[in-house]
């Protein structure tokens, strides 16, 4: 099973919605991902990327389901105060990424959240919930996640030739693949990051099939084969730039 996790194209974030650079952007992801055989289109239920998923709607003929849980707009209990007026992700605040990468939270593994300086803000609430319909997401294909053993279960039925595509976004995307992945939030959303309309490809390895066509094997693993792959942009001739170096690249 393959999944590709779409960032959202360049965004207007009030109203939400996607910029005209977000709007060609979302045309070139989709001439890229229709080479690949997409077989379902998902999206969170924020306009931005629902409209980055539309080309590739358009393209394939495929029909848009949205997944509701994967809207950044639950997140921002994610958040931590930055000044007395704004907030920021705890992964990218000055104060907290050299306790999120620290030895002394790595050893705490899954329960990170519960680190005297984090406790306060129960961040487990927040991505516990998220988890937990990820899993069930990805079980609805066939594929049972056993997170104690970072492993996945085959079940008889699973579709292992499935491809599929995911609009959302960066932040939900930490989440997402920290998870599917089997790798702790604090490594993952610390050292990983994700352009806009830049796509990811998630493999969940069933290691083929037998000569009835069932799976060979009785569990999978997950592995990513691309991170934040943005070479569409430059097929099309559209800029790269990176928002934190603001580096902006024409080829």
């Amino acid at each position: 099973m393959l999944i590709f996790y779409v960032r959202h194209g360049d965004p207007i974030y009030d109203p939400d919605q996607l910029t005209p650079l977000g709007e060609r952007q979302a045309e070139a992801v989709a001439h890229r991902l229709a080479l690949f055989g997409i077989d379902e289109i998902y999206a969170s239920t924020s306009n931005r990327a629902m409209q980055t998923a539309q080309p590739l709607c358009e393209i394939t003929g495929l029909k848009l389901k949205t997944l509701d849980f994967l809207n950044e707009n639950y997140l921002d209990g994610l958040k931590v105060p930055l000044n007395e007026k704004k907030l920021d992700w705890v992964w990218s605040h000055t104060d907290y990424v050299p306790l999120l990468t620290s030895r002394e939270v790595r050893e705490m593994g899954d329960l990170w959240y519960t680190h005297p300086k984090l406790e306060q803000y129960h961040f487990d609430r927040v991505l516990n919930p998220i988890n937990e319909q990820l899993d069930a997401f990805v079980a609805s294909f066939g594929y049972g996640h056993d997170t104690d053993r970072g492993i996945y279960k085959i079940a008889d039925n699973a579709n292992i030739e499935k491809r599929i595509a995911i609009f959302a976004h960066e932040c939900v995307g930490k989440i997402f693949m920290s998870h599917l992945l089997d790798i702790p939030f604090p490594y993952y959303s610390t050292h990983f990051e994700m352009h806009t309309s830049a796509f990811s490809v998630l493999r969940i390895d069933n290691r083929g099939v037998d000569k009835n066509g069932k799976p060979a094997y009785e569990h999978a693993r997950a592995q990513l084969l691309t991170l934040s792959n943005d070479s569409h942009l430059y097929r099309d001739g559209l800029p790269l730039m990176h928002r934190f170096t603001r580096i902006r690249e024409l080829y």
